[in-house]
């Protein structure tokens, strides 16, 4: 299911939340939806399933949401970790949800199960921790087998290896033909998991591209060559129209993802290498450069 998210806005007194944004969620795929804290990610998310009044419309496969016969059968959306009655069980606060769309029990166990909820069942989630409330919101989320899914920071408070479930839950979702939009501030777990990313900064959309063009964009990818002549090679490279800045007393970081280039330059220029490597940015490294001032809350710096 294609989801279009057209003119998003939204203000708060003075504050412009979320500001003429628009894109597209494509199915088959996980979009990772990125933004500095304060930057409109859970407004957003919140606008697109018409929880919050604001500018704009989404569209679900051509059609507004509340034009649809049963809305958890086409999203499934988890915002909040403790969204749900703390006196009711985990199981009838699923058995609640599975009302709407007329799910049989048997799936209402067949997802306890697949989210690793058997043992606490019929306990009260206000006793749950973190991580075993996310567990109880994907639960919900994924209850009706919605063709999207919308998770607002699903990985906050779980273990290292239900991160990796999640991640592999995420992805095989995503491969069955649904669509997936989450966000996350894991932005090591979110480069294996995103095939695209939207990225938004003070509510406005600043990416919309795949992850792999994203992280491409960063000038931390780069080539680092050490020589036996620094000096020399920077000039030979300048000449080629390659920028170079000294690093090390031997090295040279070339703003060029090609060392066959700067390894025939050198050679032109009768420079003895010594080592010559492809360095290539991370998410993290692409996202702080892009978003750097964009940042609502600032630390110092560090002594």
């Amino acid at each position: 299911m294609t989801v279009e998210a057209i003119g998003l806005g939204k203000t708060y007194g003075s504050t412009r939340a979320v500001d003429a944004l628009s894109f597209e969620l494509r199915p088959g795929m996980v979009t990772g939806f990125l933004g500095p804290n304060g930057a409109g990610k859970s407004t957003t998310m919140r606008l697109m399933l018409g929880l919050d009044g604001g500018e704009g419309r989404t569209l679900w496969d051509g059609k507004r949401l509340v034009e649809h016969d049963h809305v958890t059968r086409v999203v499934g959306a988890h915002l909040d970790a403790k969204f749900f009655h703390p006196s009711r069980s985990a199981r009838n606060h699923l058995r609640m949800l599975a009302t709407e769309a007329s799910i049989p029990s048997s799936r209402i166990d067949e997802v306890i199960r697949l989210v690793g909820l058997d043992e606490v069942a019929t306990k009260r989630p206000s006793g749950f921790s973190l991580g075993m409330g996310q567990r109880l919101g994907l639960a919900g989320a994924i209850l009706a087998a919605p063709k999207v899914l919308l998770l607002d920071e699903p990985a906050n408070g779980l273990d290292p290896q239900s991160i990796q479930w999640l991640r592999d839950f995420l992805r095989h979702y995503a491969g069955q033909g649904n669509t997936v939009f989450v966000s996350s501030h894991l932005l090591s777990e979110m480069s294996l998991m995103a095939d695209h990313l939207v990225v938004i900064a003070a509510g406005r959309l600043i990416a919309d591209e795949s992850i792999v063009d994203f992280v491409a964009r960063s000038t931390r990818n780069d080539v680092l060559v050490r020589c036996s002549d620094p000096a020399a090679l920077a000039a030979a490279l300048t000449a080629e129209g390659v920028v170079a800045v000294a690093e090390g007393p031997d090295g040279l970081a070339v703003q060029s993802a090609d060392t066959d280039r700067v390894g025939d330059v050198a050679f032109r220029a009768g420079v003895s290498v010594r080592e010559l490597t492809r360095r290539t940015a991370s998410l993290e490294d692409a996202f702080l450069e892009l978003t750097n001032d964009q940042q609502q809350f600032r630390t110092g710096d560090v002594a």
